[in-house]
């Protein structure tokens, strides 16, 4: 029974990893989206207005986004955008990797420099699923042929 235990545990957390993995492009929409939608329901809206609101402008940032790093020739601007798509996502990393070494070590040290390491990586693992959704600006190999 303790094996089976162990095993799920590190199945699970690896499992949480990868959802962490895949999800830290969206970081960012999520962040408008929940502020949207709590900003409709403590305003004047309920809370089905809140969730379509918060739907409607996750989806539009995330569309906004994709679109001016696709379409916009200009490296500067290009940069500018991965920054503002990859920021949450490294916070968010960061806070991941902190939270789970806090539950196996007490030291703040190596809770905090793990918490660098994973930033760094869910940050690259942001950028370069960012990156990898643009196609290649110039005229493509197979065209030549």
């Amino acid at each position: 029974m303790i094996i089976l235990g162990l095993v799920l545990t590190v199945g699970l957390l690896a499992l949480l990893c990868w959802i962490l993995f895949q999800l830290a492009v969206f970081a960012l929409p999520f962040f408008a989206g929940l502020t949207v939608g709590l900003a409709v329901i403590h305003g004047c809206g309920g809370p089905l207005a809140g969730i379509v609101l918060g739907l409607v402008a996750g989806v539009l940032t995330l569309v906004a986004g994709q679109l001016v790093f696709t379409l916009v020739p200009f490296t500067l601007v290009r940069i500018a955008v991965a920054a503002v798509f990859v920021a949450p996502a490294v916070v968010a990393g960061y806070h991941a990797a902190h939270g789970l070494m806090a539950i196996g070590t007490s030291s703040e040290a190596w809770r905090a420099a793990v918490g660098v390491v994973g930033a760094m990586v869910v940050g690259a693992t942001a950028l370069t699923r960012l990156v990898l959704r643009v196609p290649p600006s110039g005229p493509s190999p197979l065209a030549a042929a």
